[in-house]
């Protein structure tokens, strides 16, 4: 029972972190997004930005697998990573371009 207890706690441990770890990228990849359009005459517009988060997305992969926080994925866990950097990185980089706040500039 004590056993139990303990591989619970790890794996939710293991969860948060890989959440963690996805919203700090998408995070990361708006600061880069702002700063990579911040000279387009429009950066919303701009397909980088997509491609930005496209590569900060894949990168998270092989990170994760490394580090040894998730050896194996599945499409659960595909959708879930892109879906919490994609949901920061839209929150993020909305909010720089509504401020209008130019990383970089």
């Amino acid at each position: 029972m004590a056993t139990e207890a303990v591989e619970e706690r790890s794996d939710h441990i293991r969860g948060v972190t890989v959440t963690a770890i996805s919203c700090l990228f998408g995070i990361a990849a708006a600061l880069v997004s702002s700063y990579a359009t911040a000279g387009a005459g429009s950066p919303a517009e701009d397909p980088l930005g997509v491609w930005i988060l496209g590569a900060f997305v894949v990168i998270q992969f092989p990170l994760l697998n490394i580090t040894g926080l998730k050896p194996e994925f599945s499409i659960k866990d595909y959708l879930y990573i892109f879906f919490m950097t994609f949901a920061l990185w839209f929150v993020s980089w909305t909010i720089l371009l509504t401020s209008g706040v130019t990383v970089g500039t």
